[in-house]
């Protein structure tokens, strides 16, 4: 009897646990559902809030487990709430007549992400001008720049602009038929294609839709009869004025193993690139992505995670959702030491491990329950007197400003009052648990581990 879905989704997930760290599976996988398996595709259904995230960071991962805890041929589909299972028999991207292109033009449909529009797109000096020519190509399919071939380092916005030429010619194209697909997708209904002996219905899928999105090209090395096809897939669609449009993370003549027939054709349109963003644009990128997604976090942690997280959209986008869900977990509101605290536990943190004497004085009247005011003041209360003196003590320990620093940067005190408290504190910290505990947590607080 064949197995239950249920016990393969429980081997998958298994397989799944084996190979990722506990906290990154109870933010991306444990929200996971099985959808349905039709054949050897398993349909993972993912909450809309990690949907994309999910799709772009372990959809290779979860093709692994399913291939080892159900088939070693499994394909796996990121779906939402509103999938429906094809018919049975029915295969991805495969064609059975009218019903079987209804299917796949519905499963490529679903692909483009509705989040990625032109509209959310955060224009810099490293992207415009990739910006500008995706637009055009969006107004104009087949006219402006054909082929247009972008690129760019992971995670910096390739895929975005990709759908976001889709999303645009959906809705203003006046009816055109628009294909998406990684060149894994393309891989994988090509290789089907053939086995069903499709290939004809294959070929019109890609060949006779107007507007043709291709992502990750630079894959195609190593697949000789992929290549082929895409060869004469890229020649019909040029020929006919259908528009193609291609990403890779390196530039056509950097591909391995790549004809030079085939990097021609790349170069035969547009080429851009895409740089990594300056800081002012990674903090627009996530301000712009805590509005679409209505998470409610200061400016300041905004601020935080963009001068630290400098690889990519991707990581940046990624941080956020963490410094969230890690604040959530712990039933506290993000703040920029916990931002740290997340990032280098994640090892995402690209930035110098510097604190600031104002952040000392925030968290130190946070824990010992005083304003943040009185702490630069000439206020005696023995309860700020003695938040005082951990927060010299901390700014000390955790910053490289000098005594007299420490001194004007807290209520403009002498760096004889500063040393004063460090050794008090010090001495404290061997003897007085309450002391030990305070700065212990207000370590915590500012993203150090308790010594």
């Amino acid at each position: 009897m064949p197995t239950p879905p249920d016990e393969i989704w429980d081997a998958i997930r298994g397989e799944l646990r084996k190979e990722t760290p506990d906290f990154k599976f109870h933010i991306w996988l444990e929200p996971l559902e099985l959808a349905g398996i039709r054949g050897q595709t398993v349909y993972v259904r993912a909450p809309e809030h990690i949907r994309t995230s999910v799709a772009e960071r372990y959809l290779p991962l979860l093709r692994r487990a399913a291939a080892a805890g159900f088939d070693e041929r499994a394909l796996v589909e990121i779906v939402g709430d509103d999938w429906q299972p094809p018919a049975e028999g029915q295969a991805p991207g495969s064609s059975g007549g009218a019903d079987g292109r209804a299917a796949a033009d519905g499963l490529h449909r679903d692909r483009l992400n509705p989040k990625y529009t032109f509209d959310q797109f955060v224009i810099g000096a490293g992207n415009r001008f990739a910006h500008a020519a995706s637009l055009s190509v969006a107004e104009l399919p087949g006219h402006s720049y054909n082929p247009l071939f972008l690129h760019g380092s992971p995670g910096i916005g390739k895929t975005h602009l990709l759908h976001a030429i889709g999303n645009y010619v959906e809705r203003y194209g006046g009816g055109l038929q628009v294909r998406y697909a990684t060149i894994e997708e393309f891989t994988s209904e090509f290789v089907e294609a053939v086995r069903r002996k499709t290939t004809g219905d294959f070929k019109q899928r890609f060949r006779g839709s107007d507007v043709v999105l291709i992502d990750d090209v630079q894959f195609l090395a190593g697949r000789h009869k992929t290549r082929e096809e895409f060869f004469h897939t890229f020649n019909s669609l040029i020929d006919a004025g259908r528009q193609l449009v291609m990403t890779s993370d390196r530039a056509p003549e950097d591909i391995p193993g790549v004809e030079d027939r085939l990097i021609e054709r790349f170069r035969s349109g547009l080429v851009a690139e895409l740089d990594t963003p300056e800081v002012s644009v990674r903090l627009a990128i996530l301000a712009k992505r805590a509005r679409v997604d209505d998470v409610q976090v200061d400016p300041e942690v905004l601020a935080e995670i963009a001068r630290r997280v400098t690889t990519s959209v991707r990581a940046l986008e990624g941080a956020l959702i963490r410094v969230v869900a890690y604040a959530s977990m712990r039933n506290e509101s993000p703040t920029p030491a916990l931002a740290r605290h997340v990032l280098r536990r994640l090892g995402e943190d690209t930035a110098s491990d510097t604190c600031g004497i104002a952040e000392i004085l925030d968290a130190a009247a946070q824990e010992f329950g005083v304003e943040r005011d009185a702490l630069v003041a000439r206020d005696r209360r023995p309860a700020v007197a003695a938040a005082r003196q951990v927060a010299m003590y901390l700014a000390r320990e955790l910053t490289e400003h000098s005594l007299p620093e420490i001194g004007r940067g807290i209520g403009g005190r002498n760096h004889t009052t500063v040393l004063h408290a460090v050794n008090r504190i010090g001495a404290a910290l061997r003897t007085d648990e309450d002391v030990r505990s305070a700065v212990d947590n207000l370590r915590r607080r500012l993203g150090r581990p308790p010594s």
